[in-house]
């Protein structure tokens, strides 16, 4: 329940337009985007408020605003778990760099169906947000899960309605493994549902599935987590479904390879281990190489420092999983790219 009131005492912050940020105190840090870590970071505010005396200002209002308010140069930082590709980070003059991992799950309300009742397969998912399997009962499913009682009622797809990191992770897994999906959606921040209701966030897909019966969104792990909502375990490309947490998020991630894109932008998503959740991402922090204002961004960076430090277990009490020790190594030389005026690094 504590870390409910956390989450929802944050969000009611965000819901305030991005402008009232001004109000903060001085030393604040500001930084907006993915809905995605909204958690983990409402978190990591909290005890680095009380560690520090700084606050951390986030709007969490989802990727594409993120990467649109630091193209706008009106926060210290954005956030995105959709990787911006290296020649735009060339382009805008900006360096990127994970922060914290986790996973995204079907998110359920169906009748009769326990927290983690339903099997569901990647290309069986596709056929559902394409509108081709239709009821419950399909066929297809029921064969997936025999000895569960499945209603015979309208599949009610939820989905991200604004710009999304979570949605581009989303699609992404999608078109890895259904090729009608790729063929007629694919991969992006913010698709054409063939069918379907939206909801704004992680949050409002979360509250869009509590509320609508037969309904089926994905979100973050932490949010069907901290909503107590039901979801599907996903055939993953083993052909096993583990359960989503900590060590099937790292079991994605173990064998990856962060330096073989610029920015650590790569793909977690469909891996081949055993035991590993198939739809997993890193969330990403976007700032600017040369910032405009060098003590705001040296902030941020003593925040984000300090969340690589001391961080690690309250990741983990939210099923996020902590970056590697040799991957924080690498981000924190890479952060010798943030430079003032003179080329000096400010951290």
């Amino acid at each position: 329940m504590r870390k409910f009131a956390i989450a929802a005492a944050f969000a009611a912050m965000t819901l305030a337009p991005l402008a009232s940020t001004i109000t903060a105190q001085a030393s604040d840090i500001t930084g907006a985007g993915a809905t995605f870590p909204f958690p983990i970071y409402a978190k990591w505010a909290e005890a680095y408020k009380a560690a520090s005396g700084v606050g951390l200002n986030y709007q969490s209002i989802g990727s594409g605003g993120g990467i649109r308010q630091i193209r706008a140069k009106t926060v210290d930082f954005g956030a995105t778990d959709a990787p911006v590709k290296g020649e735009e980070l060339t382009r805008d003059g900006m360096l990127q760099f994970p922060m914290v991992m986790g996973g995204v799950v079907p998110a359920l309300n169906v009748q009769g169906i326990g927290q983690r009742g339903l099997r569901l397969t990647g290309p069986l998912l596709g056929d559902i947000f394409l509108g081709n399997v239709k009821k419950w009962n399909d066929p297809k499913i029921v064969a997936l899960n025999p000895g569960v009682t499945l209603p015979d009622a309208t599949i009610n797809v939820v989905y991200r309605s604004d710009g999304s990191g979570t949605t581009f992770v989303w699609t992404e897994y999608l078109s890895m493994v259904s090729d009608e999906w790729k063929t007629k959606i694919g991969t992006n921040t913010s698709v054409q549902w063939p069918v379907g209701v939206g909801g704004r966030g992680n949050e409002g897909v979360s509250g869009t599935v509590r509320q609508i019966d037969n309904s089926i969104g994905y979100v973050e792990y932490a949010y069907a987590k901290q909503n107590n909502l039901s979801y599907a375990l996903v055939q993953n490309k083993a052909g096993n479904f583990p359960v989503p947490d900590d060590s099937s998020f790292q079991a994605a991630a173990a064998a990856a390879d962060w330096s073989s894109a610029p920015g650590f932008g790569i793909s977690l998503n469909n891996q081949p281990a055993a035991q590993a959740w198939p739809i997993v991402s890193a969330t990403f922090i976007l700032m600017y190489a040369k910032p405009a204002d060098p003590a705001k961004s040296t902030a941020a960076l003593k925040f984000f420092d300090w969340a690589f430090t001391n961080g690690d277990k309250l990741a983990l009490d939210l099923e996020y999983v902590p970056m590697p020790a040799p991957v924080k190594a690498q981000v924190r030389a890479y952060w010798k790219g943030i430079t003032d005026t003179a080329g000096k690094p400010i951290f």
